[in-house]
This record gives structure tokens, C-alpha cells and sequence, in this order.
């Protein structure tokens, strides 16, 4: 089971996610990590990773895609959770191209939906409670930095909304529920 999920910066993608990778056994495609691990690889793909982003440049689709491929050609999982990717209808394209070289469907898109507003204050107040204990905080964990990172992501993948929700493969799920509710909310989607 191949599956996308979709969701603002601080929705719960990422913890959602671990919950699919230990009991399903799927694996966790996030292109950040990805790009992380080729650029301290030593790899061909790595070196270009490694420059690109010594120089502040933005990597390419086509370096992203190498990497999707190199992931779905050499690990062994019970399926890909994409995390990060597609952000673009070239992209979702490309991973559609990619899937079907490898055999594979695309078998759900779930979008973990938030109310913008509370988002904010969960992310805020998430910083403020890292900061009292002594934990490291990102630096763009405030209100107006969560407000252009909401802006961004909208902006970039409203048309990934579409392009799925035509597709029929698009499932919503109430992201502001606690944990349990929304694993179980996600469960349901994909046990359909």
C-alpha cells in the first residue's frame, strides 16, 4: 500500500506516519530526510545534493525524483508513506510515472485537515512548553513565521487537492483530533 499524506506544517503528518511505519510496515518517504542522507552519502546523487545546497540553491524535481526511484528500486516495505512529496502537479506526475515503472499504485491521498487558527496556537503553545523545559525550539515556531509557512503550503498544493480529488483517491481526515482519533481516522481510510 502506496499512500500520500497531505497536511499543513504541525498538522501531525510526521507522527501520524510513525504510527503506519510500526504497525504496517510501511516506510516513510520524507524528501528532507532523503536529501539529508544523500548529502552526507558520498553518493554520485550525493555530491549533487551536497553542492546544491552548499550554494543555497533549491533542488531540482528531477534530483527529488532520482532519489523517490532510488528509494522504491532498493527498499523492501509493505508499502511508501510520501511525506513532503509531491508538492507540485509535476511531481505527483512524475511519482504516478514512478509507481507504475515499479509496478505500484497510488492507493490513498489523505489530507489531514486543521483549522489555520487553532494550528497556530497548537504550534505556539508547543514552543512556548519546548523553551520552559530547556528543549530546543525552531526558530519559526511563532505565530507570524506559522502564518507565511500555512500561506506557502496552501498555495502550493491547493492544486494537489484537486488533482487527487478528481482522481477519487483524495480522503479527509480531522487532523485537530487527538492522536488516537485521527491513527484511527486513518486506519479506516485505508482498511476502506
Amino acid at each position: 500500500m502506496n499512500i500520500i499524506l497531505l497536511g499543513p506544517p504541525g498538522a501531525g503528518k510526521g507522527t501520524q506516519a510513525s504510527f503506519l511505519v510500526e504497525e504496517r510496515g510501511m516506510v516513510q518517504l520524507s524528501t528532507g530526510d532523503m536529501l539529508r542522507a544523500a548529502k552526507d552519502s558520498g553518493s554520485e546523487m550525493g555530491k549533487v545534493v551536497a553542492d546544491v545546497m552548499a550554494h543555497g540553491g533549491l533542488v531540482t524535481d528531477e534530483i527529488v525524483i532520482g532519489l523517490i526511484r532510488e528509494q522504491l528500486e532498493t527498499v523492501k516495505a509493505n508499502g511508501f508513506i510520501f511525506d513532503g512529496f509531491p508538492r507540485t502537479l509535476a511531481q505527483a506526475d512524475a511519482l504516478n510515472g514512478l509507481l507504475t515503472e515499479q509496478g505500484e499504485n497510488l492507493d490513498a491521498v489523505i489530507e489531514l485537515e486543521v483549522d489555520d487558527n487553532v494550528l497556530v496556537e497548537r504550534i505556539v503553545g508547543r514552543a512556548a512548553d519546548a523553551a520552559a523545559a530547556g528543549q530546543p525550539v525552531r526558530a519559526d515556531d511563532n505565530a507570524e513565521s506559522m502564518k507565511v509557512r500555512l500561506m506557502e503550503y496552501y498555495k502550493k498544493t491547493s492544486p494537489l487537492l484537486g488533482y487527487y480529488y478528481a482522481k477519487g483517491q483524495l480522503s479527509r481526515v480531522d487532523g485537530l483530533g487527538s492522536m488516537e482519533q485521527v491513527k484511527a481516522d486513518i486506519a479506516a481510510v485505508l482498511n476502506g
